[in-house]
Parts: C-alpha cells; structure tokens; sequence
C-alpha cells in the first residue's frame, strides 16, 4: 500500500495522481473522473504520504490511519464523509483512541473518510501481491547485505594482521631515465 504520487490540491475536490512534471507545476489526473490539468507552482498542494493526523502523543500520518480503517472494515468503503461530524469524530475516536480532539476539525475528519472511500474505489489501498514480493525480497536483500558485511568486516580483520610489503621499485621507469643522452 503506497500513497507516493497521490495528491490533495487546494481548491480541487478530491484527489489527484501526478502523471508528469513541467517547468512551470505539475500535470495531474483526478482519481473520481480521470480528468487531466496543469497545477501551477502557486497552488497548494500536499502530498497524502506526507499528512499526518495530530494525537495526543505523536503524530500518525494518514497510511497508518488508512490502515486501521481498512483492518476495520476488511476492506470496504466506510461512512460517507457528508455524515454529521459526531459520527465521524466517534468513528475515527475509535479507531485513533488518543486523537487530539482541539487540533483535528471536522473537516479534516470528512476529508479523511472522502479520501479512504476514493481510495478504496480505486483499489489504491489493496496491498497488491507484487508489494507483498517486493517487501520479502527487500527482506532477503537485507540478510544478504548484513552478510556481505559481516563478511567483509572479517576479510579487513585479517588484512589488518597481515603486515603490508613496501610497494615494489619502477626498475624499467629506471631504465630509461639512464638510457636518455642529453
């Protein structure tokens, strides 16, 4: 599950894809109807991998709390974002136990349930099975590198024990500086 490339932009509803970058901005598709525009530099624009939502401990960024509504309802969509703020806010309460109710509005709150439902009709929060591959590849890579290291930190124990020879004499760079006639 990745939010990299998916983005919110002020004053457009919904979420974006980014399909390019330009000199001047940015060129985006809208995940609800695929429609293609040029973000300029001055827009807002804010990356979903990027947000987090405030708790009265640590910040949890928005794939965390993605995550727990998707265990919760296996994978369906969830409330329709235009519920009354009440329900939203008990909703999210129970999934994030310690939210920071004074720092989260209720419009952050409905853009979180407008921003699941969009992904989850999209299938963008699925972990697909080539993700599950790459994360146990990632995880063999890892044993393989520490390995080589450890491997390599043994070969440079050994190097260091056996003393170094002097760097052997250039005899032929010898030969033709005394066969030069001035």
């Amino acid at each position: 599950m990745s939010l990299s490339g998916i983005i919110s932009v002020s004053g457009l509803p919904g979420l974006h894809k980014i399909l390019s970058h330009t000199k001047n901005g940015l060129i985006v598709e809208s995940l609800e109807d695929e429609k293609r525009r040029p973000i300029y530099a001055s827009q807002k624009v804010s990356a979903l991998e990027d947000i987090s939502i405030y708790t009265t401990k640590d910040d949890v960024p928005l794939i965390d709390v993605f995550k727990l509504m998707l265990d919760k309802e296996k994978g369906k969509a969830t409330l329709d974002h235009k519920k009354p703020a009440d329900e939203l806010r008990s909703y999210l309460s129970d999934i994030l136990k310690d939210i920071d109710h004074d720092k989260v509005y209720n419009s952050d709150i409905a853009k979180v349930f407008q921003w699941y439902n969009i992904l989850i009709d999209k299938d963008l929060l699925k972990e697909d099975e080539k993700e599950k591959e790459v994360d146990t590849k990632a995880a063999a890579d890892t044993k393989k590198k520490t390995a080589k290291k450890t491997a390599q930190a043994s070969k440079a124990d050994v190097k260091k024990a056996v003393p170094k020879r002097a760097p052997a004499k250039n005899q032929a760079g010898a030969r033709k500086a005394s066969g030069r006639k001035s």
